[in-house]
């Protein structure tokens, strides 16, 4: 397949492109609600003053919840997720590594591979957390003009669909993270008269390309 090939079968699924009803309603508006619902519960100030009211467990329930709403992680994922940030020391590493990530200072590699280091290490009881998709969401959500979701199979297939070479690792690294940033980009260019509004654009589109949801 290519570029081509792939906007011609996102298209033939959604013939109004990124304003079609049909995409809104099965791709578009869960994503954004979430990141609304984000804004207003976990926006930067917001955020800050949870933080320095030590209110580590609230920012972490609010963030599980509110991604809970969605169907981004697996079940497994989310039950992972839910025991990692159930005790004081979970959440608070959670609370100050996911800031850190979002608003911290630094490069966005230095950001990410800090966020990296607190996943690895918050606490597990039988699923790992650190998978691409429990990495990524939180960005996704929170900030969706900046981040991008990583769900490996369905990215792989979108990439190798779209001839594009993505340096993929299962190891979370800047390298594949960076890479998928530079492919989203590339996609966002080349669809730029179907004007995408953000990543959750870019990342349906993907995720049409990859899923077999849009076999």
């Amino acid at each position: 397949m290519s570029a081509r090939s792939c906007r011609k079968k996102f298209l033939g699924f959604f013939p109004k492109g990124f304003r079609d009803p049909t995409y809104l309603a099965w791709e578009r508006d869960y994503k954004e609600a979430a990141h609304v619902a984000w804004l207003e519960a976990l926006g930067r100030k917001r955020f800050r003053a949870l933080l320095d009211a030590g209110q580590h467990a609230d920012i972490a329930a609010t963030a599980v919840r509110i991604e809970s709403r969605t169907n981004l992680l697996f079940s497994f994922e989310k039950m992972a997720l839910r025991d990692a940030v159930a005790t004081d020391k979970g959440a608070r590493a959670f609370a100050e590594g996911l800031y850190d990530w979002l608003h911290g200072s630094g490069t966005e590699r230095a950001k990410f591979e800090r966020w990296v280091d607190v996943v690895a290490e918050l606490p597990r009881r039988q699923t790992r957390v650190l998978t691409w998709p429990v990495l990524t969401v939180f960005g996704f959500v929170a900030k969706p003009d900046v981040h991008v979701f990583l769900k490996p199979m369905v990215t792989r297939r979108a990439a190798v669909a779209y001839g594009y070479d993505l340096a993929y690792s299962s190891r979370p690294t800047w390298e594949t993270y960076g890479s998928l940033l530079a492919f989203a980009d590339t996609v966002r260019r080349d669809l730029a008269d179907l004007k995408p509004r953000d990543m959750i654009d870019v990342q349906s589109f993907l995720w049409v390309q990859g899923s077999d949801e849009y076999a």
